[in-house]
């Protein structure tokens, strides 16, 4: 062993004899849980609609028959219970805590259901917050779960690293928007996946036009759209482009997102399908 050994391994490209193998850091659900496959949804920014896509993946999946669930890993701005109408608090018994469910039968967890009031803020301090999310994988009874879809924080802070490292990702999708900067931030999460070994499975951009009821002309609002560059640059195969629709606000408003139907994701729907 060196003299300068930082105990590392993972770090280290030295052959010395104290050498170990690098260290797991993925944690076991808990063990009446039954969960097949995990998605996470990211984005660089936040604003951009992470949380409206990741609602619309699980919408979709369980329309194909899928058994679906959230983790709102979110924590310090959960809006998926919002966005489905669901109000119930969450319970729990000895062997762990019950997720919610909403009108189809998505399953989810978040931090608004444990509170008094859904307008309460959560001020706590990045390590209680990635132990939540931790806790939302290992204490959750997340019942015959085909799809989990994980809604994650924007940026490459505390939390993504967590689920990164913590939960057993069988990919990402990435949101973004059409802005040129927003593209710069998007490469930020694309290199860190490709850093962590995470496969990228799609680009969702939203907002990437308006279409005028009347005339059905197209007009990019925020700009030219550049996902398709970034998708060939990284050899990302799925693309979704989404409008700008009034519709879906007032669907997300009502809690309604579960009436609303989006075919511009079919084709990551199906890519999801696949795996």
């Amino acid at each position: 062993m060196s003299e300068e050994c930082t105990h590392d391994c993972s770090s280290c490209s030295s052959n010395c004899g104290d050498r170990t193998k690098p260290q797991s850091f993925l944690l076991e659900p808990n063990k009446k849980a039954s969960i097949k496959k995990v998605i996470g949804v990211v984005s660089g920014k936040g604003g951009v609609g992470k949380s409206l896509v990741t609602s619309m993946m699980a919408v979709n999946m369980q329309r194909q028959g899928k058994h679906t669930a959230i983790l709102d890993a979110d924590v310090t701005g959960p809006s998926i219970p919002k966005s489905f109408g669901v109000v119930e608090h969450a319970t729990g018994n000895d062997d762990g805590i019950f997720p919610a469910s909403t009108r189809s039968g998505i399953q989810m967890m978040s931090t608004n259901l444990l509170l008094d009031n859904p307008t309460d803020p959560v001020i706590w301090r990045g390590p209680v917050i990635a132990d939540t999310v931790k806790q939302f994988w290992t204490d959750v009874l997340w019942e015959d779960v085909d799809y989990m879809f994980v809604d994650m924080p924007p940026g490459t802070g505390d939390v993504p690293l967590t689920v990164f490292q913590s939960l057993p990702l069988d990919g990402i999708i990435i949101v973004t928007s059409p802005q040129e900067l927003v593209s710069m931030i998007v490469e930020k999460a694309v290199k860190m996946a490709n850093m962590m070994h995470v496969n990228v499975l799609g680009l969702v951009q939203n907002m990437s036009y308006f279409e005028c009821p009347d005339c059905h002309k197209r007009y990019e609002i925020f700009g030219e759209s550049h996902i398709d560059e970034i998708a060939d640059q990284f050899d990302i195969k799925n693309v979704a482009k989404l409008p700008i629709d009034p519709q879906i606000a007032k669907m997300v408003d009502a809690g309604r997102i579960e009436e609303y139907v989006c075919t511009e994701l079919d084709a990551l729907t199906q890519a999801l399908l696949a795996i």
